[in-house]
């Protein structure tokens, strides 16, 4: 298959929490590399993922991320890297926007146990 530019506009579209957006730029057995919009004040459950190991990675705006109950605050071109197992929730206590990428490997889809 050739090569072909990808981006928000011509990627695979979904929603996912309250009123966040998610786009697949890769989409492979082994692999995910998602763009993913959050509103001012939304927030996921927090989750673990029993074999998936991620990256976060905030492209613009700003970030809150849990991990194991401590709070790291990323801001544009900053990243985390989340391991497997580690209870983590991402949180957008701004007043705008944040835009960031979260690269999954295995993909983390099906991989997720909400915290009790």
């Amino acid at each position: 298959m050739p090569a072909a530019v990808i981006s928000a506009a011509n990627a695979e579209h979904y929603t996912w929490g309250t009123g966040c957006d998610a786009w697949y730029l890769v989409r492979t057995p082994s692999l995910h590399i998602i763009e993913e919009l959050m509103p001012p004040g939304a927030a996921e459950t927090p989750h673990h993922h029993v074999h998936a190991r991620q990256f976060f990675y905030v492209v613009a705006g700003k970030l809150t991320l849990i991990v194991n109950q401590e709070t790291h605050t990323l801001h544009s071109h900053e990243g985390l890297e989340i391991a497997p197992g580690e209870l983590h929730q991402a949180i957008n206590r701004t007043d705008a926007p944040v835009r960031f990428l979260v690269t999954s490997q295995p993909p983390s889809h099906g991989d997720r146990v909400d915290a009790q």
